[in-house]
């Protein structure tokens, strides 16, 4: 196993913090998603009568998610022996 740089620890470790964040973040966005269907008593995005705040936040959720997704593949080629994916 090769010696990790200072740089390339400094990396991964600013990659792992923002992924912990954006994951919290995704969270808090899942619970006002699941506030807002609750208080329209919809349920299904599909629905016209779903509420406009909620499909919004699915929308930010989803793109969070998906960099989420990027940033672990950052992570993995920075340091592929780490196994950063389970700490956060």
């Amino acid at each position: 196993m090769q010696p990790m740089s200072r740089f390339e620890a400094t990396a991964t470790t600013q990659l792992h913090a923002l992924i912990a964040d954006l994951r919290w973040r995704v969270q808090l966005l899942d619970a006002d998603i699941k506030e807002e269907e609750r208080k329209a008593g919809v349920f299904d995005p599909a629905n016209l009568a779903y509420p406009m705040l909620a499909q919004t936040l699915r929308g930010r959720r989803d793109n969070l998610q998906a960099t989420v997704v990027t940033l672990q593949r950052q992570l993995e080629a920075i340091a592929p022996s780490a196994d950063w994916g389970r700490a956060a």
